[in-house]
């Protein structure tokens, strides 16, 4: 497979092992159950990368496993944000080069303050976008963790 997102060329530039696994997608079923069945893994170990706008920091990211709920109470505590709201569908491209169901924490054309939830450093495979549609990169939870340089915070419920 020779498909290099922008996700992959930052793992690569890091010198970060991962795979590479291809899915079939529908438009209509871009879920983490779904995408889990499909290659192969529970939702738990998919995380899932979503796109905020904090009231005093603007536009965050912030990432968490696919079977929890993100705790927007928390995330605007750990951001410096008094709340923060999920971005319309339509922003998503603009604001970071990739279409929903293919956001990746990694690559993004702007770099925006950007969580973790922080069980992730437990995890010994844990797959994300790898920045289009039908393609997962899986790595380690310390290597995602290691590559988003993200921040390591409690934001699920």
């Amino acid at each position: 497979m020779s498909i290099k997102t922008n996700a992959c060329r930052k793992l690569d530039s890091m010198r970060i092992s991962y795979t590479l696994h291809e899915y079939e997608w529908d438009e209509d079923q871009l879920d983490v159950d779904t995408v889990a069945a499909k290659v192969g893994l529970p939702p738990s170990h998919l995380y899932k990368t979503l796109v905020l706008r904090g009231d005093k920091t603007g536009v965050i990211a912030a990432c968490i496993p696919g079977d929890k709920e993100l705790n927007l109470k928390n995330l605007a505590k750990v951001s410096g944000n008094k709340k923060v709201e999920m971005v319309a569908v339509k922003e998503i491209e603009a604001l970071t080069g990739y279409i929903r169901g293919g956001v990746s924490p990694l690559g993004m054309k702007k770099k925006y303050p950007f969580y973790l939830q922080e069980s992730v450093q437990s995890m010994e495979l844990v797959s994300i976008s790898a920045g289009k549609r039908g393609l997962q990169i899986f790595l380690s939870g310390n290597n995602l963790a290691k590559a988003s340089e993200g921040r390591l915070v409690n934001i699920v419920d």
